[in-house]
């Protein structure tokens, strides 16, 4: 149990690996470069295996106790940051390709990273799982059409291929997981228990890698780049916050879909920006830098929430 304790530590201190290893990419890319292009979508295939672990058909009841949040939460995230991303495109004219992996990574919500923020933060973590894998199975059909209605007119975006590799490197391992826990219920609950260390090593691997393999473009537009990410992620926490205020939503219900709006599936953007756009160093460039970006600012949420919890303890 203790180094399941160590694990657990290890693991909400995501936000800061994710800080330390972009700097050390940047500053030091040798020590990133080993992991391969090829590599990153086993890793996301492992992440998705080890969330399936994770998960049960329990963690689905949530939907059927309140579909209404649950569609609430999948439309804020499928309908504010794609279009939030190209707005910001336009408005800063930023070049083409750097727009594409903008648009790619706003059109992948979800990701484990955001649960973790969510309990830090004192949301609603049932929510948020729940919220999390309904995204994850909703992206193999809206963010290949997402990302080619958004940003189609900069490089052509092949959507079929894009929904196939989203089929194979999330859709197959989180049913393998799934299936594991419900047939293996004693190996899989022994997995579960290390998995989502497991998955912040293997997104922190992909982080540094993409990081230090487009080291030089990234270097070349960081303010750039660094702006057009800052106020992705920025306007994503802000308004999925506000907008459920406004539908008059609990406070802790709106901090949950402030970070699942405003954190994205980084990982599953890298590895669809290298695969599909192997040869543009500027469409998985914005991925990587947005895995950092949203650690960062969701982390500082998590923190401030988490000390003003005591406050609004009679409003929840």
């Amino acid at each position: 149990m203790l180094f399941k304790s160590l694990a657990d530590g290890a693991t909400r201190l995501f936000p800061l690996w994710s800080i330390l290893v972009g700097i050390a990419a940047l500053y030091s890319p040798s020590l990133f470069l080993w992991y391969g292009k090829d590599a990153i979508s086993v890793g996301l295939g492992l992440i998705m295996l080890g969330m399936g672990l994770t998960l049960s058909v329990k963690d689905f009841s949530e939907v059927l106790k309140k579909p209404r949040l649950v569609a609430l939460g999948a439309f804020l995230q499928f309908s504010i940051m794609p279009a939030w991303a190209a707005l910001i495109s336009s408005l800063l004219g930023i070049p083409g390709k750097m727009a594409v992996g903008l648009i790619l990574v706003a059109s992948c919500p979800g990701g484990t990273a955001s649960n973790v923020v969510v309990f830090l933060a004192r949301g609603r973590v049932a929510f948020s799982v729940c919220l999390t894998a309904c995204s994850t199975l909703l992206a193999i059909l809206l963010t290949p059409w997402l990302t080619h209605l958004y940003a189609g007119h900069y490089l052509p975006v092949d959507p079929w291929a894009l929904m196939k590799s989203i089929f194979y490197i999330v859709l197959m391992p989180l049913l393998l997981g799934l299936s594991l826990k419900k047939f293996f219920p004693t190996i899989a609950r022994c997995s579960a228990d290390f998995s989502p260390l497991l998955s912040v090593l293997f997104i922190l691997l992909i982080v540094g890698f993409v990081l230090a393999a487009k080291r030089e473009t990234i270097l070349l537009h960081w303010q750039t780049m660094l702006g057009a990410v800052f106020f992705l992620h920025t306007g994503g926490f802000a308004m999925g916050y506000i907008l459920p205020r406004l539908f008059r939503e609990e406070r802790d219900v709106s901090r949950t879909l402030s970070i699942e709006v405003g954190m994205q599936n980084s990982g599953l953007g890298m590895a669809l920006a290298s695969k599909h756009f192997s040869t543009m160093p500027m469409v998985p460039a914005p991925c990587a830098l947005s895995a950092v970006m949203h650690c960062l600012i969701g982390s500082a949420l998590a923190a401030m929430w988490n000390r003003s919890s005591n406050t609004f303890a009679d409003e929840k």
